[in-house]
């Protein structure tokens, strides 16, 4: 139960009964939790959004109102604060009874139904094909995967997705480095200097290029007249190549995803997006809106961006639609730019079924995501809507040192490299402890470090030690039945300490925090919700180390020990559930 959501739907109730003006709206009536958690458990503004409508002063208005919310068996202080604010304490046994909830519910506990199974198309990672991943893309698979995974468990039936960009220069010049490592696999006398005018200068390049010589021998090459193997022209071999080696980049790439737990449901080719005509056919949709024109755009101010040319352009009216200007969908030789490449892209999503689309990409992409909303928004009559998630670079450290080079890609530290040193759980908690729009530190030092200034140990702990009491309750209670079903009908009513209480507010706005954290697409949120219910629990623990009676396993207090299992069982219950939203896997012991 989303215990807002049950008090928003009592608040509402209570303001029908206070005969009010008819046809309030009600929409912006909230329930929350208090600013100051010692103002209350629970806050709502009903009084002062309804006042001015309702032709009543705010304060008369939250005072009738308090009056019928004092009524209500749950609460047990219902008081006016400032203007017409009102704060609600609830008492002792409904958060016990939240707490046989968890343990009634399990694994469940949190599922939503906010998504009303709406289809979401989550497109995530869509790293160019041309070498391994590097971390930074990691951070975005994470983010992409996760925020998956949290949509998933709010009720909403989501897709993951991956766009290969299999079209342009960048593939090409793959193919060029891949050629060239052919020709050395075949013996071809090329030393490594002869690669440093080529793009792709890593060592991962070295097996593509033996694979090409074992399928196709020394097809793809000539002989010169001394007898020495030779490059032939490019249009005899660029498309094999260039297939081969973009086919070999992405089995590099699921691999890479694999080792940290992401596995998307499909697989999408802008080569196969832009052969088909789909471009064409989605030009010719906003030409006939009356969408696209010629014309020549006005220097922007400041620094030129990479598609502005003092010329003739065809143009898409994008600046209709939100964005800053309107933006050029040919280049100077005719070919499309890639914009008009990405429009063809989510159009064919949203004929797909998807309104909702979610991108997660690089930040330095972030003044690309104006004109695609545009374009989505267009294309589908106001109907779907673009989330475009920016994620900031990820600053590799050890020690506090930066990190830099790897031989394996030649240029940067690969995602396998970091994964094979940390473990894939570690990765993936680490990437959703800040925002995906700030900059991450990932330290290798300190994200293995055993202490509770690292947020991975201290919830992975909180998990452990649950499961360790659990285990030691198990041995000196063989005859005690301690599954959660079971421990949901104890005596929960011993649960009375202050702390204890805390533990079970906090595990009781797990629901909220689920559906808060989908609806704004922030499964980062999960982290904070995690590393604050470790707290609490580490917290309890430690009272427990200096006062006796506050232990979790009691010799002479049978009944309160069920209870306070019954409360470790909740903890363990919830951790699980938030780990497993970030695809990281619960430590049994640590």
């Amino acid at each position: 139960m989303n215990l807002f959501t049950h008090f928003r739907d009592i608040v509402i109730s209570d303001l029908a009964a206070l005969d009010l003006p008819a046809g309030l709206d009600m929409s912006r009536v909230a329930v929350e939790p208090p600013r100051d958690p010692a103002h209350g458990d629970i806050a709502t503004n009903a009084a002062m959004v309804l006042a001015k409508p309702a032709g009543l002063p705010p304060r008369s208005l939250a005072e009738r109102l308090v009056a019928r919310l004092r009524r209500h068996a749950e609460v047990t202080a219902a008081e006016v604060a400032g203007p017409g604010f009102i704060n609600l304490r609830l008492a002792d046994a409904f958060w016990q009874a939240r707490l046989a909830e968890i343990l009634r519910v399990g694994a469940a506990y949190g599922d939503a139904a906010i998504g009303a199974g709406r289809m979401v198309n989550i497109e995530y990672v869509s790293a160019n094909p041309t070498g391994p991943m590097h971390v930074g893309h990691g951070r975005g698979a994470v983010v992409g995967d996760a925020l998956a995974s949290l949509l998933q468990k709010a009720g909403f039936a989501v897709t993951r997705e991956y766009y290969i960009n299999d079209a342009g220069a960048q593939v090409e010049a793959l193919a060029w480095s891949a050629y060239f490592r052919y020709l050395q696999a075949l013996g071809a006398e090329i030393d490594e200097k002869s690669f440093s005018g080529f793009q792709y200068q890593g060592d991962y390049l070295v097996p593509v290029g033996r694979a090409l010589a074992e399928r196709y021998g020394a097809s793809l090459a000539e002989r010169g007249s001394d007898g020495a193997i030779e490059g032939k022209p490019l249009d005899e071999w660029l498309a094999a190549v260039r297939d081969f080696a973009v086919a070999s980049m992405m089995e590099l790439i699921r691999a890479d995803l694999a080792a940290i737990g992401i596995i998307h449901d499909v697989f999408t080719s802008e080569r196969a997006i832009v052969e088909s005509g789909a471009v064409d056919r989605a030009l010719e949709a906003l030409d006939a809106a009356g969408l696209i024109y010629v014309g020549t755009l006005e220097p922007p101010k400041g620094k030129l961006p990479e598609d502005w040319e003092e010329r003739p352009q065809t143009l898409f009216r994008s600046s209709r639609f939100g964005d800053d200007v309107d933006r050029p969908l040919k280049k100077s030789d005719g070919s499309w730019t890639y914009f008009a490449g990405d429009i063809a892209y989510h159009l064919d999503k949203y004929r797909r079924g998807f309104a909702d689309m979610i991108d997660v990409w690089g930040a330095d992409h972030g003044g690309y995501v104006k004109r695609l909303q545009a374009a989505v928004t267009a294309l589908s009559g106001g109907e779907a809507t673009l989330d475009v998630k920016l994620c900031q670079l990820v600053n590799l450290l050890d020690k506090g040192a930066p990190v830099r080079m790897s031989k394996r890609a030649g240029t940067f530290v690969t995602l396998r490299e970091v994964v094979d040193e940390v473990g894939k759980d570690v990765f993936r908690f680490v990437m959703l402890t800040r925002r995906n729009d700030q900059a991450l530190d990932f330290d290798f030092a300190k994200v293995v470090e055993q202490s509770k200034d690292n947020p991975v140990f201290y919830v992975q702990y909180a998990h452990a030690r649950a499961r360790s009491v659990l285990r030691h309750a198990a041995e000196a209670r063989p005859d005690d039945n301690l599954t959660p079903e079971s421990l949901a009908s104890a005596p929960l009513e011993r649960l009375t300490d202050p702390a204890e209480l805390a533990l079970i507010r906090h595990l009781a706005g797990w629901p909220r925090l689920i559906e808060s954290a989908a609806e704004a697409h922030e499964p980062h949120r999960v982290a904070f919700y995690l590393q604050e219910l470790a707290a609490h629990f580490h917290g309890l623990w430690n009272k427990g180390k200096d006062d006796a009676g506050l232990r979790f396993l009691l010799e002479d207090a049978p009944e309160l020990t069920r209870a306070r299992l019954a409360l470790v069982q909740a903890v363990a219950i919830v951790v699980s559930s938030g780990l497993t939203v970030f695809g990281v896997n619960p430590a049994e012991e640590m």
